[in-house]
């Protein structure tokens, strides 16, 4: 991803910021996910004795909140990003560096 067509490193493209923010959106969709929020905390009787999973479970129950948005933004991302890279690999659009 932060490679140029010669293989060298240290560039970015527009390519590369597509998808990136569209693998950081189905992250987001996976961890605001209710079985995400059961699993890291869920199961505890004392949420007192477990301070730092309960930090933890506070934030993805924000999370939880926010679900059906990321599906919708990981949807069209994906869908975003999949027709980026075939216009790109067809030769349709050429892929724009930024360094």
């Amino acid at each position: 991803a932060f490679k140029n067509e010669s293989g060298q490193w240290g560039h970015m493209s527009v390519g590369t910021l597509v998808l990136i923010f569209s693998s950081t959106m189905l992250w987001f969709y996976s961890l605001s996910c209710h079985t995400c929020r059961h699993t890291i905390g869920g199961r505890l009787k004392h949420f007192s004795k477990h301070p730092i999973r309960y930090k933890a479970w506070t934030w993805v129950s924000v999370l939880n909140h926010k679900h059906p948005t990321f599906a919708w933004i990981s949807l069209f991302g994906v869908a975003g990003a999949d027709i980026y890279v075939r216009a790109v690999a067809s030769g349709a659009i050429t892929n724009f560096y930024f360094f």
